[in-house]
């Protein structure tokens, strides 16, 4: 996932109900895929921001000392400034990027 390319909405915004219901005609199915993928996108993102900031960790025995390092405050804000994972799942739902199916079909 390029977190870079998308256009998610950074601020929260009101959909109308009958195009996210669209896809499976029932919202709270099309609700429970969303969050399936927020979750997802949300555990993408944990794991990629943790390994970026690894590379900054200084191990050592002290408490008393913190480094600050700018590179890693610049990962920071970056992810911080990312939208959220479920305005991300909610976009990729719009574009029809994500899969679905009725296991009972």
């Amino acid at each position: 996932m390029d977190l870079k390319k998308t256009n998610a909405p950074v601020n929260t915004i009101t959909y109308n109900k009958t195009i996210i219901e669209e896809p499976t005609g029932n919202v709270y199915e099309a609700i429970t895929i969303m969050a399936k993928r927020a979750n997802q996108i949300n555990s993408e993102i944990k794991k990629e921001l943790t390994e970026k900031l690894e590379e900054f960790a200084t191990y050592n025995d002290s408490l008393e000392e913190v480094f600050e390092n700018k590179e890693q405050i610049e990962v920071s804000k970056f992810y911080e400034k990312l939208p959220k994972p479920h305005a991300l799942a909610v976009q990729e739902w719009l574009d029809g990027k994500i899969y679905h199916r009725d296991a009972n079909k």
